[in-house]
């Protein structure tokens, strides 16, 4: 072991060590004199009902942990933007579960609440995934309404995702165990079925006191839309019960006859370990991100070992089982077939060693070169032509730019590039390892090219290009605008310009930054790289509707 990979280690245990802190500490809600209040009403908090819920000894992957971190500090947070969701198995299906957690201002609709909800169903419709609802909001955040919710992708679009769910057969089960308050009382009964519990849930489009002041009658909360009310006088609810554990059950229930769906097909195997361990990625990934490495040595830790005769459930080799697509021509990213956890998967990574290539050129790791766009538009092709899911390892910082790879067309390669990413059928994942600039972003798979799942690493960082640059940038920009002005800038103040925008750049590029407004669905260890991408794809092989693929106009 070196110096630098001792350095490396260190650097990303201790980011993990911090990233789980604050795991701890958003996991509280709203804190614990809220929780305590919950108890009081013989309640359990969010997780505590998600985890009564959840298949024992199966993997819950949590979406959105981070969502609202750091946000809306004025009104006191936001912690996991209120709602604790993601992926699990209840009586052993793989599902969806959204809980409001009632310790964040009663449950109340955040924007990134809304659009953590949001993200959830398009997990679910995108994956032929069950949908359980806890209920147990006061609805909008008043104070925010305008930023929730009349536009599109606000909050009334829940209630029509739930129509459309339910159109396209995905079963959506709520299970209202408190307050479900005006447009938010459509959620449980736009659900197939509407489960309530006794003396806490209550469904109504307007509460006691909204009554009151609009007709002039005086009511409570259980005559107006309580369990009883909900399931003997307007029948709109179908089950009530005594406790939230005897719901739950209910729940699991109802879920363990629920029938499958047509499968993707998508190829699995025997798992393998992989041929190398996957410990050592902490030491080969670089701190800062600004050394180079080989992008190999990362995916020979995340891969399958090849099995020792090349045929299914035969023990492992010491080999790899990435198997290199062009693997001489466009070096700068790497494609090829391997094996996660069993499952055949395509993957597209950049490599971040600087390499000559067959001209003798030197070509600098993390750049897209013509060549490697071009071989990544080829391989993407194949992977949707043989109905293979795509893997996007991201460490990228942008495109190479300069006359040279403008006169050899490199938009045009971009493009291509593009065009195929964004006209892929099959299902794609996103780990972002490194850095995440620029163009990049999008040609390996970025946000806004639908990943049906999209990770961080603790050691990401996303941004139109990397800090220093950016404030450079800025800084000519703003002394240009002073000058014009007829001010003069010092070199002292100059300095404390870049100083100032370099900070508040290089905080907007951090992960935390990212998931707090759901540019990426989780921060995970490396070393859970493996598990996570499996159980997206035991998710995405849920879905047998795929499309045919079609790429459209583009230069070749």
């Amino acid at each position: 072991m070196n110096i630098d990979y001792n350095r490396n280690e260190d650097v990303m245990k201790l980011s993990l060590s911090n990233l789980k802190k604050l795991v701890t500490t958003i996991e509280e809600g709203g804190g614990k004199k809220a929780i305590a209040k919950q108890k009081e009403r013989n309640k359990l908090t969010a997780r505590e009902r998600i985890h009564y819920l959840l298949d024992d000894k199966k993997p819950f992957i949590e979406i959105g942990v981070f969502a609202g971190y750091g946000m809306y500090e004025d009104y006191g947070g936001c912690p996991a933007g209120g709602t604790v969701a993601g992926i699990g198995y209840v009586s052993g299906k793989q599902c969806i579960v959204i809980a409001n957690d009632q310790t964040v201002k009663a449950g109340a609709w955040f924007p990134i609440t809304g659009k953590k909800n949001l993200r959830m169903q398009e997990i679910a419709m995108e994956n032929n995934l069950p949908v359980i609802y806890l209920v147990d909001s006061a609805g909008v955040f008043l104070p925010m309404q305008d930023e929730i919710f009349p536009d599109k992708e606000h909050f009334g679009r829940i209630f029509r995702n739930n129509a459309k769910m339910s159109a396209m057969g995905i079963t959506q089960i709520a299970a209202v165990m408190g307050p479900c308050v005006a447009g938010g009382a459509y959620l449980p009964i736009m659900s197939d079925e509407t489960l309530m519990v006794e003396g806490n849930g209550s469904i109504f489009l307007a509460g006691p006191y909204l009554v009151k002041a609009a007709i002039g009658e005086n009511t409570d909360n259980e005559t107006l839309g309580g369990a009883v009310t909900h399931t003997e006088i307007s029948g709109i609810a179908d089950y009530k019960f005594k406790t939230e554990e005897e719901c739950l059950d209910e729940v699991k229930r109802i879920m363990s006859k629920l029938g499958d769906f047509p499968k993707a097909g998508f190829n699995r195997i025997a798992s393998l370990q992989p041929a190398k361990d996957p410990s050592e990625i902490y030491g080969i990934f670089p701190e800062g991100n600004t050394r180079p490495y080989d992008m190999l040595e990362i995916i020979d830790r995340i891969v399958d070992a090849e099995p020792s005769d090349a045929s299914p459930g035969k023990d492992a080799t010491n080999k790899s089982s990435f198997e290199q697509f062009k693997e001489g021509y466009g070096k700068t990213i790497l494609c090829g077939y391997a094996r996660i956890d069993g499952w055949a998967v395509g993957i597209v990574a950049n490599q971040r060693l600087n390499i000559k290539n067959k001209k003798g050129e030197l070509q600098t790791g993390g750049v897209i070169y013509n060549d490697s766009a071009d071989k990544a538009a080829r391989f993407i092709l194949n992977c949707n032509q043989k109905k293979i899911p795509l893997i996007f390892l991201q460490d990228v910082t942008g495109f190479m730019v300069g006359s040279r790879s403008e006169h050899s067309g490199i938009i045009k390669d971009g493009a291509k590039m593009v065009n195929a990413v964004a006209n892929s059928v099959v299902p794609k994942i996103t780990i972002i390892l490194g850095n995440s600039y620029g163009a990049g972003n999008y040609a390996m798979c970025g946000k806004a090219y639908d990943p049906r799942f999209i990770y961080a690493w603790p050691s990401a960082k996303i941004a139109v290009m990397g800090g220093e640059q950016a404030a450079k940038t800025l800084l000519q920009i703003e002394v240009a605008s002073l000058k014009a002005k007829g001010k003069e800038i010092t070199p002292e103040n100059e300095e404390k310009l870049f100083a100032e925008m370099t900070s508040k750049y290089t905080r907007q590029t951090t992960p935390f930054y990212a998931a707090s407004r759901l540019w990426v669905d989780a921060i995970i260890d490396p070393l859970d790289t493996r598990s996570f991408i499996s159980e997206n794809l035991a998710a995405a092989n849920n879905n047998g509707n795929i499309a045919d693929f079609k790429t459209g106009v583009f230069q070749v």
